[in-house]
C-alpha cells in the first residue's frame, strides 16, 4: 500500500498518524522530493474524475489565475497542472494494488477501509 502526499500538510500527518498508530504498513510517496509520473496519473485518472483529484479548494488552486484555471478542463490539462503544481493534488491518496482506495483523510472513512 502507498500513501502520496506533502509530509508537511495536516492531512498528511493526520492519515500518516493514524496508519501508524494502528500498526498499518504502508510506503509514502512525497510528491514534492519524487513528484508524480504521467503514467500513475492517468492510472488514478482512469478511476477518479479529475474534479476530484484536483483539490480546487486547495491555496495552490486558490492562487492560479483565472486562466490558468479555465485552462483544466479535461484529464490531459490536469495532469499538466498535477505535474507542474503537485501541492494542487488532493491529498493524501491511497492506493493499494494500483486502486485508488480513498482521497483525502477522515478517520471515519480510514476506519472502515481497514475495519478498525
Amino acid at each position: 500500500m502507498k500513501l502520496y502526499g506533502i509530509p508537511n500538510c495536516n492531512t498528511v500527518k493526520k492519515a500518516r498518524a493514524w496508519l501508524e498508530e494502528r500498526g498499518i504498513a504502508y510506503e509514502f510517496h512525497d510528491f514534492k522530493k519524487s513528484g508524480i509520473s504521467e503514467d500513475t496519473l492517468k492510472e488514478w485518472l482512469s478511476q477518479v474524475e479529475w474534479e476530484k483529484l484536483v483539490n480546487r479548494a486547495g491555496m495552490t488552486w486558490r492562487g492560479l489565475s483565472e486562466a490558468e484555471k479555465a485552462a483544466v478542463t479535461d484529464d490531459a490539462s490536469a495532469i499538466r497542472l498535477m505535474q507542474e503544481k503537485t501541492s494542487v493534488i488532493k491529498r493524501p491518496v491511497l492506493v493499494k494494488d494500483n486502486q485508488v482506495i480513498c482521497l483525502g483523510f477522515t478517520e471515519a472513512a480510514y476506519a472502515k477501509l481497514f475495519d478498525a
